[in-house]
């Protein structure tokens, strides 16, 4: 194994080890890993600040087991700052806080490759900043089907004057994420409305497009389904956050993508499927597109949506 070294990082000093270990069965290092994440930085940890990032470490690499790891180590930096947050049998949990590239740097060494965010910021845990959409596609689907049932979801949306932006989950699906930004939300309304869409969205389209659709969150009911997961805006739950890397055989992204390439995915011209040059290079052409996901500030209207 190549010899540990240290980094400076914007006056932080980063010790670095292992780097020539490949995480992936693809071939992708740790050192490959270490160099997305500094290269991603501006652009991701707009949407990590200020939330408790749970990380998902595979130390032995993707194709081991993993672990998620909520409670910040204790052997971390001075410089990575903490949040109370959602707990479990003893009480809250310090979950660990990515403010700086040199955070993200520091995670990549854990061989923390999977960044997964709460919908809320750690200064209020009770009020989501973004409702979530979860599109998983069954057996017997892809994400051709989540593209299309995301396209049917935004119809839904724009009837009550609400926008989304979606990203590729980097996995099999597809999500949405619809900005709040906005006092008075909340997990249970927030996840509510993700039913009625989903519900509305299970009559629509069983209704002759071809593409199944479901809320059921048993699996016996999902083989030729999109299941719209509406839970993922509970409160104590995290969803793969925008640019993290996944921890597949190749190092694919949760990538934030357009909605003419969404409508390009649902007709089968392209596949939505990104690995880290890739995203790199997105990036650096045009920008960060889930901006908006920060910013914008739409409430939810009644419980009838559509």
């Amino acid at each position: 194994m190549a010899a540990p070294i240290e980094v400076d990082i914007d006056g932080r000093h980063v010790r670095l080890t292992n780097l020539d270990k490949v995480l992936y069965p693809s071939g992708f290092s740790k050192a490959e890993i270490v160099d997305y994440h500094a290269r991603i930085a501006p652009t991701v940890i707009p949407h990590l600040a200020g939330r408790c990032i749970t990380f998902r470490r595979y130390p032995d690499g993707t194709d081991k087991p993993g672990f998620f790891e909520k409670r910040c180590p204790q052997h971390r930096p001075e410089w990575v700052p903490v949040a109370l947050g959602p707990g479990d049998r003893v009480g809250g949990i310090e979950y660990c806080r990515i403010e700086e590239p040199a955070a993200m740097v520091w995670a990549a060494n854990l061989a923390a490759i999977e960044l997964h965010a709460p919908m809320a910021l750690a200064a209020d845990l009770e009020t989501p900043r973004t409702l979530v959409f979860d599109f998983d596609p069954g057996p017997r689907t892809s994400v051709v089907e989540c593209c299309q049932v995301a396209l049917a979801a935004r119809g839904v949306l724009a009837s009550v004057e609400l926008q989304g932006w979606c990203k590729t989950s980097g996995s099999k699906g597809l999500q949405m994420y619809v900005p709040l930004n906005t006092p008075g939300a909340t997990h249970d309304g927030a996840a509510n409305f993700a039913l009625a869409v989903g519900q509305v969205l299970e009559r629509q389209m069983s209704a002759g497009s071809g593409v199944g659709v479901t809320t059921v969150m048993a699996k016996s009911e999902r083989p030729g389904k999109v299941f719209v997961d509406w839970s993922q805006n509970a409160h104590h739950k995290t969803t793969i956050a925008p640019y993290s890397l996944r921890a597949r055989p190749e190092p694919t992204v949760s990538t934030p993508v357009t909605w003419d390439e969404v409508g390009d995915c649902a007709d089968g011209r392209i596949d939505l499927r990104f690995e880290a040059a890739d995203v790199l290079a997105r990036v650096a052409e045009h920008g960060d597109v889930f901006e908006p996901v920060l910013t914008l500030e739409q409430h939810l209207p009644g419980p009838n949506p559509g």
